[in-house]
């Protein structure tokens, strides 16, 4: 099973894990957030964030998930990347992370990443009324 770090900004990678949680019924495994706050220094946060990381990873690889790209935590997340063994993903949503735990027995990592982008795309759609 590939492992899954949100990093985010503040309690973002928190309340997901509550939301997919509710929605799953159930608290996934191999799933963990890590919260940078305002006054975090990034480069403070790298051996926290490689020692999460590392906890994840049962031998398939671990994909990040981050929020903002060009922001401190997906700037977080682009010093723990290892190609191949630690990928990450900007733009994290509920239907991102929902494919992806759906995706993460059956996949490699690669496959998990395409499955994020492509259940992050495919969960914004404009509403109509009925």
């Amino acid at each position: 099973m590939v492992g899954i770090l949100l990093i985010t900004h503040a309690n973002l990678g928190d309340v997901l894990i509550e939301c997919v949680s509710h929605v799953l019924n159930t608290r996934p495994a191999q799933l963990l957030a890590f919260g940078v706050s305002p006054t975090d220094d990034p480069h403070d946060l790298v051996a926290d964030a490689a020692v999460q990381v590392a906890s994840l990873d049962t031998g398939r690889g671990v994909l990040v998930l981050t929020d903002l790209f060009g922001a401190s935590p997906a700037n977080l997340a682009l010093r723990v990347l290892v190609p191949g063994r630690v990928e990450a993903v900007a733009g994290v949503n509920l239907p991102m992370l929902l494919r992806v735990l759906t995706y993460r027995e059956q996949q490699p990592l690669a496959g998990v990443v395409e499955r994020a982008i492509t259940g992050a795309c495919d969960g914004v759609l404009r509403m109509k009324p009925v």
